[in-house]
């Protein structure tokens, strides 16, 4: 498995980095820039659709980032606003759907859709729906992300590739990729103000790195060490100026992202400019994030079950059966180590959406119950989207949502036996949609 280089360690300890790398091994992507005809026909032959019971390639992904503006937690999905070519806030919000073994990271940990604000600006790698026909948002022309949108708004707003394997924010996107933000300049105008700045590895540094100019405000929150400060704790202590502009001399920092309406005509760049929402001034600061969000998330798995898919089943007499499942990936190192041989579990049917196929009385009520007989853990790369940990799970009775590439989730008797909301759960029918993608506006 690869590790990751050197110039991550100043965000992260050794141990942390070994965590890191666990989840994510994956290789830089470059964005998909070609624009004449022949970039074109390629990259409509290129595109990628995954297939059932396998982790896609990341390298096959498409890229492209913008502002959370909708999320429909309970269905994994939501809608982008994608930054294109043109203005931004003129672009419609872009559906997408997580796959089911779609990874989300927030302020470097694992997170839900429901841990993220509206408005923050995410890192996106995904592929064409793996099955147009049961794709919980519209399905569209594979060379959508070519198409020209008019209006002032350009190409790249719309891609068809709305099912995502990574949704980042870009804290864990820099993390992800090893860069920082390096701060050039500050200019104040009484509590608010720009900041110069280009994102870039640490220690090799990119001279041909673009500056930024990004907006901050008074809201805007900084964060040192576990200290929550002020813009004007900065100016008091001589940091930034009261007014006008300071060098900063190329500070790294990690930024979080966001994007809100700007005062001007948009010939400045008011239109497409992004704003500042929290500032990671060191190692310690963005650690003590990630350590809240990664306590939430534990929680949350431990309530919902741990989700997997099912690799082959061997069938005996009168139901019995030994399932082998694949844990999928993204979780903080504890969870998995809830999975041991001998262990009493119980697994349950799921929709590709990670609902759980029953819940009047609560998932475990008809899940499939029994003991973990052996964990194997992968070696070499993993690829992402994949815990490179497989357990195999006998059980005296097996349910009908359990079968080979099936999506299921499975609890260790240890996790808390838990009811889930009606939203997080469909009935009879695996293939329920609840609402369907009709829920999305047709711009």
């Amino acid at each position: 498995m690869k590790q990751p280089s050197d110039r991550r360690s100043w965000l992260l300890p050794r141990a942390g980095l070994a965590m890191f790398a666990c989840l994510f091994v994956v290789q830089a992507v470059a964005a998909n820039k070609g624009s004449s005809a022949n970039n074109q026909g390629q990259n409509i032959a290129n595109v990628f659709r995954p297939e059932a019971g396998k982790f896609p390639p990341l390298e096959r992904a498409h890229t492209y980032r913008g502002e959370l503006v909708f999320v429909d937690h309970a269905n994994r999905r939501g809608s982008i606003r994608v930054a294109g070519t043109g203005k931004f806030y003129r672009n419609d919000p872009h559906p997408f759907a997580m796959l089911p073994y779609g990874i989300i990271r927030y302020q470097g940990a694992p997170a839900d859709l429901r841990d993220i604000p509206l408005g923050t600006v995410m890192h996106v790698r995904a592929f064409l729906p793996p099955d147009p026909k049961t794709s919980a948002v519209p399905v569209l022309p594979a060379d959508n992300k070519m198409k020209d949108a008019n209006h002032y708004r350009g190409t790249g707003i719309f891609p068809a590739e709305n099912h995502v394997l990574l949704l980042a924010d870009d804290p864990s996107h820099c993390l992800h990729e090893g860069l920082v933000w390096k701060l050039q300049e500050v200019g104040m105008n009484g509590s608010e103000g720009t900041i110069i700045a280009t994102r870039e590895p640490k220690q090799i540094g990119d001279p041909k790195a673009t500056r930024e100019e990004l907006t901050f405000d008074a809201a805007t929150r900084i964060w040192r060490g576990r200290e929550r400060i002020r813009v004007a704790t900065l100016i008091a202590e001589e940091a930034w100026p009261s007014s006008g502009k300071k060098s900063l001399g190329g500070q790294p920092v990690l930024l979080g992202i966001t994007w809100k309406p700007a005062p001007g005509d948009g010939l400045s760049g008011a239109f497409t400019r992004f704003h500042i929402s929290d500032i990671w001034l060191d190692a310690a600061a963005i650690q003590d994030a990630a350590h809240f969000q990664t306590e939430t998330h534990k929680t949350f798995i431990r309530s919902r079950w741990m989700p997997a898919w099912i690799d082959s089943i061997e069938y005996g007499k009168f139901g019995r059966a030994t399932v082998t499942a694949t844990l999928f990936g993204g979780m903080d190192a504890s969870l998995y180590a809830d999975f041991r041989k001998d262990v009493q579990a119980q697994m349950n049917g799921s929709e590709n959406t990670l609902k759980h196929a029953g819940g009047h009385y609560g998932p475990g009520h008809i899940a499939s119950s029994g003991r973990i007989t052996d964990v194997a853990k992968a070696t070499g790369e993993i690829p992402l989207g994949s815990s490179g940990i497989q357990i195999k799970f006998e059980t005296e009775l097996i349910i009908e949502g359990i079968r080979p590439t099936r999506v299921v989730r499975v609890r260790p008797e240890s996790w808390p036996k838990m009811q889930v909301p009606r939203e997080e759960y469909v009935n009879d029918n695996l293939e329920e949609r609840f609402p369907t993608p009709a829920i999305f506006p047709k711009y």
